[in-house]
């Protein structure tokens, strides 16, 4: 491909943080495909960084300093007159959206929604209520009708889980045209790869892996430790496990108990070399959404999961789980024991999860079925606008609230 002058500018409501959060990880994946597609990127944000940031610069990515609420914003979009503006989640296209369609109309809006917010949050208030789940509660949440409301706006959205593609297809009925498919981009597992892994007599003890700023992996570790982690070091008494992320709150940092084998490690770099040389990955979840950059990671080194049905959800299609899925603590208890005691069992486990990588998130794969969607899209954003008339209808009454609030709020920042 010859020499390109597109420009993408990717705003983001935080800096990456690759090496703590699977949505960093996303957003690499895509600045890599953007680059390869010869792209001049320019990634934005409003917050600050932190420790964790990753240091974009290092990829040919210019990074720029944002306001919320001032018009600064807008003469940064004209000046930089973009091919293509991404927003990383949908409180960032709320925040900025309506500044790009007035500023740089024919700029293509894309919404990387990384998982559907809204059906994250509506599962968390549900659960602390004990109140089973149903697309009908999440249809009726405030926040659910702005996180559409959001995609309808964008001329593309791309959806993570294959389970919340179909819940905006089949059960909001959007039109496909509006919403792709997109699941990590990940390099195929080769034959290479397997040989390095290390064996299962040289593995041992568990891991737990979860950032702490992340609800569901907080309740994970908790459940974990209370219910399910006693049954199964009662059976394996020599068995330790080891709980690895960022951001841990106190309450998880007290739970480091050596003599009852559970470890709360913290913040690790290299969290490959973690799962290399753990036995089995645990992941009980009981709410959240999205797929799952744990499960992901641990199938790349070779490492089998054992996790609930909310954890694998829209991860594996039809193919087997690399593992088990089990809900209660006993069951869950079983499986860990079972599958870190059988090495036959636990070699299958393994192959699945390079099938289910191979399979379902083939980088060259998924990198093609987004270049094409973007080009088609590109050459008749007129008619695909047209198509879109419940978009266009929430973008003029976004344009004539959300825009007027930004106005007067930035007034009267200036009279502080």
């Amino acid at each position: 491909m010859g020499a390109s002058t597109n420009t993408i500018l990717i705003i983001g409501l935080v800096w990456p943080e690759p090496h703590t959060t699977a949505a960093g990880n996303r957003m690499l994946q895509l600045v890599d495909f953007f680059s390869k597609q010869q792209y001049n990127i320019t990634f934005a944000s409003a917050s600050s960084k932190t420790e964790y940031s990753f240091a974009l610069e290092t990829l040919g990515v210019l990074c720029q300093k944002i306001e919320l609420n001032n018009s600064s914003f807008n003469a940064f979009i004209a000046k930089l007159n973009p091919d293509i503006v991404l927003f990383d989640r949908f409180v960032t296209e709320e925040q900025f959206g309506w500044r790009v369609a007035e500023t740089a109309p024919w700029t293509l809006r894309i919404l990387d929604t990384e998982d559907l917010h809204s059906l994250r949050q509506v599962r968390e208030t549900l659960f602390k209520k004990n109140t089973p789940f149903s697309p009908t509660k999440w249809l009726s949440s405030a926040i659910t009708k702005r996180e559409v409301a959001s995609i309808y706006r964008c001329d593309l959205s791309l959806i993570i889980s294959s389970f919340e593609m179909e819940l905006l297809t089949d059960t909001l009925k959007m039109d496909d045209n509006l919403v792709l498919h997109l699941p990590f981009q990940m390099d195929k597992i080769d034959q290479g790869e397997i040989d390095s892994w290390t064996s299962f007599s040289s593995r041992k003890d568990f891991i737990c892996v979860g950032n702490g700023k992340h609800t569901p992996n907080v309740d994970a570790i908790l459940w974990l430790e209370k219910e399910i982690w006693p049954l199964i070091r009662k059976s394996l008494p020599n068995a330790n496990i080891h709980i690895y992320g960022s951001y841990l709150p106190e309450r998880i940092r007290q739970k480091h108990k050596p003599k009852n084998g559970f470890y709360i490690e913290g913040w690790v770099e290299h969290i490959d070399e973690a799962f290399g040389s753990s036995r089995i990955n645990l992941a009980p979840l009981r709410f959240g959404a999205g797929i799952k950059g744990k499960l992901v990671k641990a199938m790349q080194n070779g490492t089998p999961s054992i996790t609930t049905r909310l954890g694998a959800e829209g991860m594996h299609g039809k193919l087997p789980w690399n593992g088990s899925i089990v809900e209660d603590p006993k069951r869950f208890a079983a499986a860990a024991v079972a599958l870190y005691s059988d090495e036959t069992q636990w070699q299958q486990a393994q192959l699945n999860g390079k099938q289910i990588i191979n399979e379902l998130y083939d980088k060259e794969v998924l990198d093609k079925r987004l270049w094409d969607k973007i080009q088609h899209i590109l050459h008749n954003l007129m008619g695909h606008r047209r198509q879109n008339f419940t978009g266009a209808m929430l973008m003029h009454h976004s344009l004539a609230s959300t825009k007027y609030l930004s106005k007067w709020i930035e007034e009267k920042n200036r009279g502080i």
